[in-house]
């Protein structure tokens, strides 16, 4: 991935950004979104175990969804 995208963070949302990011110790407010990025993209898009998807995540993704409980 040799690309970058800006996103815009303004008003309340980044204030509360700046201040997640000092207390957790982030050297940055961009190190801290794009590790909470990675974080939830590794919910959606689990990387599959051997080319593939479980059951368990499967269930995981509906249950995310509403579809199940």
């Amino acid at each position: 991935m040799f690309g970058s995208h800006k996103v815009k963070i303004e008003g309340e949302l980044l204030d509360k950004v700046k201040q997640c990011a000092e207390a957790c110790g982030y050297s940055s407010v961009d190190e801290f979104v794009v590790h909470a990025l990675e974080k939830e993209v590794n919910k959606v898009l689990p990387p599959s175990e051997g080319g593939s998807t479980s059951k368990e995540i499967i269930k995981k993704r509906l249950q995310g969804l509403g579809y199940i409980e």
